[in-house]
């Protein structure tokens, strides 16, 4: 596909430094002996548009026999977003769904009312050295689809629109922008790319949706003459004209936001939901462990373990 007019500059120079609402500086953590950076929630944000959970996976390297394994475990108003630049993940759920996900594809799996998932590295990948670098985020469901039945989504890399030209290869991997539209079914407005830029390419972001951001994972990028480098996320201004310029040694950068929801949401653990209500009834559901007959079920294929509600 051509690179979309759409996607060409207004204005080079636009955007300056007020422009930036707020500057994000992800925190590490440890997810069992694997480190991720989560950017999303942060102190001074919680969400960007309806994105409320970004986490960057790497980059990692695992010896023969090692991998990741995310052992099941359940959620409740949100969808999980997982897009890879290396590696692979098996994913099973409790809706039956086994699907392997590999670089420039999507998964998209929607909690709703609830759903149990795993995600490991797979037995043929431990059988020699394997990396893993990647993205996994959260989207906040809007209120009136929290109780919706859960449901599973994959997209090859073919599927994504991919839009190049001028420097620039951008593939959307969800919502619309810069005139296209991904096939992954949403329940808000949003957007979420994955762009790459070589050394001093430009990239407009969306001027038509409330929220903007960008997480830079490789590289750097340039605002007003201020250069940000891999691990920020700056979350921008409505309205306000942007453009990004990469660095002499480009830019690798997930460019997301949309819509705002019609308020804040409440987080524990692996739950988001409009109320404390409905967190409650979720975590009472998962403790009682009624895998044949509860709200929560294990993932066939993956069952004989889970991970248990924190203390």
């Amino acid at each position: 596909m051509s690179w979309a007019p759409g996607l060409e500059p207004g204005c080079p120079e636009a955007g300056k430094l007020d422009d930036i609402e707020t500057l994000i500086v992800p925190r590490a953590r440890d997810i069992g002996g694997f480190e991720v950076r989560r950017a999303l929630p942060a102190p001074k944000r919680q969400m960007v548009g309806p994105f409320i959970f970004f986490d960057q996976m790497g980059p990692a390297e695992f010896l023969t026999g090692q991998g990741i394994d995310v052992r099941p475990h359940p959620h409740i108003g949100l969808g999980t977003v997982t897009y890879l630049y290396e590696g692979e993940f098996e994913h099973r759920d409790s809706l039956g769904t086994h699907q392997m996900i590999y670089p420039g594809e999507v998964n998209w799996m929607v909690a709703g009312q609830g759903v149990t998932h795993s995600e490991r590295t797979s037995a043929a990948t431990r059988e020699g050295r394997s990396r893993l670098f990647g993205i996994q985020t959260w989207v906040a469901l809007p209120e009136r689809d929290e109780e919706r039945a859960a449901s599973f989504e994959h997209h090859g890399e073919a599927a994504l629109p991919l839009l190049e030209g001028e420097g620039k290869r951008l593939r959307l991997i969800m919502g619309r922008g810069w005139g296209e539209r991904a096939p992954v079914g949403t329940f808000s407005d949003m957007f979420y790319a994955d762009v790459v830029l070589e050394a001093g390419a430009k990239l407009p972001l969306p001027e038509d949706h409330e929220d903007r951001g960008v997480y830079v994972t490789q590289g750097a990028v340039e605002v007003a003459g201020e250069r940000f480098e891999a691990g920020r996320m700056m979350v921008f201004r409505p309205g306000d004209a942007i453009t990004l310029t990469a660095g002499p040694e480009g830019a690798r950068l997930m460019a997301l936001g949309g819509e705002t929801l019609n308020g804040p949401r409440y987080i524990w653990w692996n739950f988001v939901a409009s109320s404390e209500e409905k967190i409650a009834a979720a975590k009472e559901a998962w403790a009682q462990g009624d895998w044949a007959h509860g709200r929560f079920s294990l993932p066939p294929g993956d069952d004989a373990e889970f991970i248990p509600l924190p203390g």
